[in-house]
């Protein structure tokens, strides 16, 4: 068991979610094991995406912006665990590291954040909205093509900085970092995902070790939520095949409904002209596989093209 004189190192990104999502995992973490808040270490890791933020993510890179920092720190041992949104997370790890931690999953829908307006219909025409999603970007365009659409990097806090600051009249945020962070009031509403499909594993944390540390693996044995596992793994299966990245417009959502799972998945070209979408329900355990036959359905119909990196 960690302790004072060896505290288990947990490693972060150093936003205030970022942080929140940290020490909630320490705090399950101290329940879990009985431990002292003094047997844990909070390491912040500065990532690229941190880093580099007056430029578009599609124009420097994919989801590894914000993990591969720390998933350096974490197979040369300065960390022995790192905490991440999953949402953030390339469909395959490096070698020698693996998410085997899933915490429950929050809400994973996305909110309506304005100072203004109530939804995205009470938007008047060619109102100014702000994103560094191109997923949001793209579907928003889809449904309301008559609005201009801006970029919107930063964290929470920035963003609604941004709109404080007349830049843009409204943008989205995930409803879970609103909740970890205890500023629901910040949302105008809550997108219904029949609306707004949510990012793969938006919502879920995920914590990553290294294969060959047993004791380490141990500790997070109890943490790891089946029901989130299972969703996360068929929305998971579903990016994979599609070879998502932060370039490409995707979306998917997966429910449990007794003995199964319900996903939805949505592609999308990347100005909004066009979204293809679908839907599959089976026993829990085919999830990935459904997944995958999903994707596979999708392609079909979007072509070669729709996607030059998924013809």
């Amino acid at each position: 068991m960690p302790d004072s004189s060896r505290p288990l190192k947990i490693g972060t990104r150093g936003s205030v979610l970022a942080l929140a999502q940290a020490h909630e995992a320490r705090a399950r973490l101290m329940a879990a094991h009985d431990l002292p808040i003094e047997a844990f270490e909070i390491v912040v890791i500065k990532t690229t995406g941190d880093r580099i933020t007056d430029r578009p993510l599609k124009e420097i890179g994919g989801k590894g912006l914000f993990t591969r920092e720390i998933e350096e720190a974490l197979t040369e041992g300065g960390i022995d665990i790192a905490v991440h949104s999953m949402k953030d997370m390339p469909t395959l790890q490096p070698d020698g590291l693996i998410i085997d931690c899933l915490l429950p999953r929050e809400d994973a829908r996305d909110a309506f954040v304005s100072p203004t307006f109530a939804s995205i219909a009470d938007l008047p025409h060619g109102a100014t909205v702000g994103s560094s999603s191109l997923r949001r970007r793209a579907q928003l365009a889809h449904v309301r093509p008559d609005l201009h659409l801006v970029e919107f990097r930063g964290n929470v806090q920035t963003r609604l900085k941004k709109l404080d600051d007349g830049v843009a009249v409204a943008t989205f945020l995930a409803m879970a970092g609103l909740r970890r962070l205890d500023m629901l009031h910040v949302a105008r509403s809550a997108i219904d995902p029949a609306e707004m499909l949510p990012a793969v594993a938006q919502g879920a944390i995920g914590i990553e070790r290294r294969v060959d540390d047993h004791a380490t693996a141990a500790l997070l044995r109890p943490l790891n939520d089946a029901e989130t596992t299972l969703r996360i793994s068929a929305e998971r299966a579903f990016l994979a095949r599609l070879d998502g990245s932060c370039q490409t417009p995707i979306a998917g959502y997966a429910q449990l409904s007794g003995s199964e799972l319900v996903l939805h998945g949505q592609i999308l070209r990347s100005d909004g002209s066009e979204a293809i979408a679908g839907t599959r329900q089976g026993p829990v355990a085919d999830g990935p596989a459904m997944a995958r036959d999903l994707a596979e359905e999708l392609l079909g119909k979007a072509g070669t093209g729709f996607f030059d990196h998924l013809a």
